[in-house]
């Protein structure tokens, strides 16, 4: 009996395992640079956004210029140069701020009204099968149609005031943007679903708290869309309205001075409202992007 547990020990020994010692190994330098090296300075400059961008405007102004020298009629095309100093002169007069804030006025109203009728229509519909059949019509319906045919039966309903303005800008705004919530609305994942469910949410609560975080990206391109709309139908409709209750926007500082052959003057209107668009694209839009969708992962 000892003969076999000797000889089983033999065979199976209790082996301690040999410890590695540890040791590092230094990394090699860079061939062509040190630690310390960073981009060049064009590249680091090169990294804003915001430069690159307003590269692409001083180049298109540059050809405005040379093509309205070459062209040498100032009344069919001013010069950029001639256009910047008439917007100057009347921002420094006061004419263009009193314009521009009468048509916010307007805008910010209309697109607010539409922005929560859209989120209304939208919870309805993802809410109940008579809210998704009522959505379908009414988008079929009404989304093809121009807001600026609607002007007409405004001013009968509305009157001479802001509020055939406004209602031309809420029918501009809800029909994209519901679409656009909706798209996004039905994208959210099963499993997010279920997982607000399992929680006991429901009504309104629901949506606000898993429905429109996921769907934020279509959410804030629906936002967009509304707004481009809006800003668009405001200036058309101001063209063909005019001033509204003794009070005219950016529209009807562009049809005076159209009237009046004062072509530097519509192009500083023109400018401005290129520029409050640039404005909102690139400073409003851009900031709800990185502070909601950029930073939570979702979009690139």
């Amino acid at each position: 009996m000892s003969k076999i547990l000797s000889s089983g020990s033999k065979t199976n020994p209790r082996i301690t395992p040999p410890v590695r010692p540890e040791y590092e190994l230094p990394l090699e330098p860079l061939a062509h640079a040190t630690s310390g090296e960073g981009l060049p300075v064009y590249n680091r400059l090169w990294q804003h956004t915001w430069i690159r961008k307003g590269l692409i405007l001083f180049c298109l102004a540059l050809l405005w210029e040379i093509a309205a020298r070459l062209q040498g009629n100032e009344l069919l095309l001013p010069p950029f140069s001639a256009a910047v100093k008439a917007l100057a002169d009347d921002v420094a007069s006061g004419v263009i701020p009193s314009r521009a804030f009468n048509s916010l006025d307007v805008l910010v109203k209309g697109y607010a009204i539409g922005v929560v009728l859209a989120f209304v229509l939208t919870s309805l519909a993802v809410s109940t099968q008579i809210g998704r059949d009522l959505l379908s019509t009414l988008t079929s319906m009404l989304n093809p149609l121009p807001p600026i045919a609607l002007l007409p039966l405004a001013l009968l309903w509305f009157g001479l005031g802001q509020g055939s303005l406004v209602f031309v800008l809420i029918h501009s705004v809800l029909w994209p943007l519901a679409l656009n919530m909706y798209t996004g609305f039905t994208g959210v994942p099963e499993t997010l679903r279920m997982t607000g469910r399992n929680y006991g949410l429901r009504g309104l609560r629901y949506v606000l708290l898993i429905l429109v975080p996921a769907a934020l990206p279509s959410i804030i391109a629906g936002l967009k869309i509304g707004w481009a709309f809006a800003w668009r139908t405001l200036i058309a409709a101001e063209l063909v309205f005019g001033a509204s209750s003794g009070k005219g926007g950016l529209g009807w500082y562009i049809f005076q001075n159209r009237n009046e052959l004062y072509t530097d003057r519509v192009f500083a209107g023109l400018i401005t409202v290129i520029l409050f668009g640039l404005l909102v694209e690139n400073v409003l839009f851009r900031q709800l992007e990185q502070r909601t969708v950029t930073k939570w992962g979702m979009a690139r």
